[in-house]
């Protein structure tokens, strides 16, 4: 599963706004109680471990000029999921490109 979300901010700026906000991915996985784990393979990709409802599940953000796209690798039994992991990859999404608050 793939969502793309636009930006305007550069990509060395939501480098900083990803890296400054991973650690509450967690927080917007629909049924709370996740486990998440995040490294930088690369500059420009994310890549993310989480353990949530009794699977894991892996996954990374690529970075690009004009958007950032979430890769989700969903297990079939969880495929049924998808809407509503999906609508949750976009809001969390851009809430963590959001600039911070004071």
């Amino acid at each position: 599963m793939q969502v793309a979300i636009p930006h305007q901010l550069g990509r060395e700026e939501v480098r900083r706004r990803l890296s400054e906000n991973s650690d509450q991915i967690a927080d917007h996985i629909p049924g709370g109680m996740a486990e998440v784990q995040t490294s930088w393979p690369s500059e420009d990709r994310m890549a993310m471990a989480i353990s949530a409802m009794g699977q894991a599940l892996s996954g990374h953000i690529d970075i690009e000029d004009n958007q950032v796209i979430f890769h989700m690798d969903l297990p079939p039994a969880l495929g049924f999921l998808k809407p509503i992991v999906e609508g949750a990859i976009r809001q969390s999404g851009q809430k963590m490109l959001e600039p911070p608050k004071d």
